[in-house]
């Protein structure tokens, strides 16, 4: 019985963060003999990156422009604008990756295959604590939006989406190419880094806000330094995208 709910719950959490829990092909790895900088990788994280960031700036405009309107429109009950607020930072906070021109696949295989300290959660944790961190996003950057008078084009949501996108583009370069040493300063400096500017500003404009989102600092930070564990249990390559063999791309 606790199996068949552990596997109820498994699916649940897996199909609401889009994560692929099976055996699937082997991802590309940088496994590579060359110790040669991919600079064209690197190239198109940036852009993709850079992208992705402008196309939800894009959008943070199109909320703006349609929540005006609702709240300039008395045919709107008052709590329409906020659900509307909670349901875009909802699928902004659990889907962001739709935005990325890069491959962004939620998949286990990479956490599955690689060697991993004794103390390293189980893989079903990742997919929950990204729910509950997800739900805390949206809490946070509601009141945010509600301290900021329902503007979306300010620097805490704007500096919330680039840390979105930088952290779709660490998971294209972990989980879906396996390049293990590019992940370890790319989580630091994009994810872990991003999240502590967003609460540090979200406290900033409203210190409950700041509050809620804290947590998800906490974990990026435990995020972070299992990166860098599995980094060391997994040979040590270098810190940058190796360039791969032709059959490898």
């Amino acid at each position: 019985m606790n199996q068949a709910k552990t596997g109820i719950l498994e699916k649940f959490v897996n199909t609401v963060m889009g994560v692929k829990p099976g055996k699937q092909n082997p991802p590309n790895t940088s496994t590579a003999t060359t110790q040669e900088l991919d600079i064209n990788a690197v190239l198109v994280y940036k852009l993709g990156t850079i992208l992705q960031i402008a196309v939800m700036i894009l959008v943070l405009l199109g909320m703006e422009k349609l929540i005006i309107f609702i709240d300039h429109n008395s045919g709107f009950p008052s709590w329409v604008s906020t659900a509307l607020t909670a349901l875009f930072f909802a699928v902004l906070s659990i889907r962001s990756r739709i935005f990325s021109l890069l491959d962004n696949t939620r998949s286990r295989t990479t956490y599955d295959q690689v060697i991993r300290p004794r103390w390293s959660p189980p893989p079903l944790a990742f997919p929950i604590v990204w729910m509950i961190i997800a739900v805390l996003r949206v809490i946070s950057s509601v009141l945010v939006w509600q301290t900021m008078n329902h503007q979306f084009l300010l620097l805490p949501l704007i500096l919330f989406v680039v840390h979105l996108a930088l952290g779709d583009t660490w998971n294209t370069i972990f989980t879906v190419e396996r390049r293990l040493g590019a992940a370890v300063p790319v989580v630091i400096l994009g994810p872990w880094l991003s999240a502590l500017v967003v609460t540090a500003i979200y406290w900033e404009t409203n210190p409950l806000a700041g509050m809620i989102l804290s947590f998800s600092c906490v974990w990026l930070t435990v995020a972070a330094v299992l990166v860098w564990r599995i980094w060391q249990l997994n040979g040590s390559e270098p810190l940058y995208p190796l360039k791969l063999a032709s059959g490898e791309k």
